[in-house]
């Protein structure tokens, strides 16, 4: 009789180390195939393969997603240029789609029947991962253990000692700390005195990317970011691929504590959280994005962007990446895009992003309309006839008050 295969997100850590064996206790000594998908997390272990033979798998894929992180992925969203509730740019979000994508390919091609995921029953990311899969394969099954009454382990000890009865060596396991998720876009932190909103977060021991405000270079950072149809290309008009731009970025802004937000924001499931999250690349291509789009985009264009921005970005924070509204939604971000084409120079101050000039061969500012010195495109006379009629429904309601008095 063939094993059933299922196909096990895998990092490698305490809880999915225990999914594999548990996995095999319950579902007929099945053949786990461990995917760990790389986002540009940076803490892929070394000894990954030697760690996951030793916890049972029987093969591991560790595909390299990065490229594809940032093309398919990062420039959509940077191209609408939104944030969830305001504050969060969408780091993990955008990236549950591709790693779900990732496991149902290898799925599909190992033949498996089901998808394990480690994701709890409290969290966004068990939405977003099955979301994904039952727009790419809805005939396979979902397998989270967090979930299942027969996943019995409450405690990290659980699990040690579970492992230990297994003899399956324990994976590192770090003293107490916050959970993190990082991957090229982001690093997030949840837990220990984030659970308590009154608390000031104890920046100095959570930050990994970057640097407190106050250990920032007392001497600002200029950087100058060149777009073409939305998309950057080049910094300090040197041309570099996506990834290099990322990784410059990210080094640029970690340096000058760029993209340090806290937030209280609602889960898909219903509570709300609070975490820290560092995104200093993203964070300066984002405000660099807007300034072309106050530059290039006509009034009417921004602010209907900006509306359903809104429903954009909920659509991506609740796992919906492969659903008609936000795809539709995404071409109507890129049409809006062709114009955001030109240079936008930043200065960057301990935390801080200031505009320090932008242009672009599309720019719909025009000096002769705009400037205090009367030109000649501009009669200022034209204005009363428009103040008149702008005003007329404040008239008209302001002379049916008086009657009414």
């Amino acid at each position: 009789m063939t094993k059933e295969k299922i196909v096990l997100a895998y990092s490698g850590g305490l809880d999915t180390t225990a999914i594999i064996p548990w996995l095999k206790d319950n579902y007929n000594d099945a053949e786990i195939i461990a995917v760990c998908v790389d986002v540009g997390q940076n803490d892929i272990a070394e000894n990954l393969e030697e760690k996951a033979t030793q916890s049972g798998v029987s093969n591991l894929y560790v595909p390299d997603v990065k490229k594809e992180f940032v093309q398919e992925y990062i420039y959509d969203v940077l191209r609408a240029n939104v944030t969830y509730e305001g504050k969060y740019l969408l780091g993990t979000s955008m990236a549950r789609p591709l790693i779900a994508r990732t496991l149902v390919e290898i799925a599909l091609k190992e033949g498996a029947s089901a998808i394990c995921h480690g994701a709890t029953g409290k969290g966004n990311d068990q939405v977003r991962f099955e979301l994904t899969i039952k727009a790419l394969a809805p005939h396979l099954k979902v397998i989270a253990p967090w979930r299942m009454d027969s996943w019995s382990f409450g405690s990290r000890e659980d699990l040690i000692a579970y492992l230990e009865s297994k003899n399956i060596p324990l994976p590192t396991i770090k003293e107490k700390s916050y959970s993190c998720d990082n991957n090229l876009w982001h690093i997030s932190h949840e837990g220990l005195e984030l659970e308590n909103p009154s608390l000031e977060p104890n920046y100095k021991n959570m930050l990994k990317m970057c640097v407190v405000p106050e250990e920032a270079p007392d001497e600002a950072t200029y950087v100058e970011l060149s777009f073409e149809k939305g998309l950057p290309t080049a910094i300090n008009g040197e041309q570099m691929s996506p990834l290099q731009i990322m990784n410059k970025l990210n080094e640029v802004g970690a340096a000058n504590a760029i993209g340090i937000i806290d937030i209280v924001e609602n889960r898909v499931v219903g509570m709300k959280s609070r975490g820290v999250y560092e995104t200093p690349g993203g964070t300066i291509l984002m405000y660099a994005h807007k300034e072309l789009e106050y530059l290039c985009l006509d009034k009417q264009s921004l602010s209907y962007k900006d509306v359903v921005g809104v429903k954009y970005a909920e659509l991506i924070y609740s796992g919906e990446w492969y659903t008609p509204l936000r795809e539709a939604l995404s071409t109507f971000m890129k049409s809006l895009n062709e114009t955001i084409t030109g240079t936008v120079k930043l200065k960057l101050y301990k935390g801080n992003i200031i505009s320090a000039g932008s242009s672009s061969p599309y720019s719909l500012y025009n000096e002769d309309f705009a400037s205090f010195t009367t030109g000649d495109l501009y009669n200022h006379n034209d204005a009363a006839g428009f103040i008149k009629l702008f005003g007329l429904p404040i008239e008209v309601r302001a002379m049916m008050k008086g009657r009414n008095l």
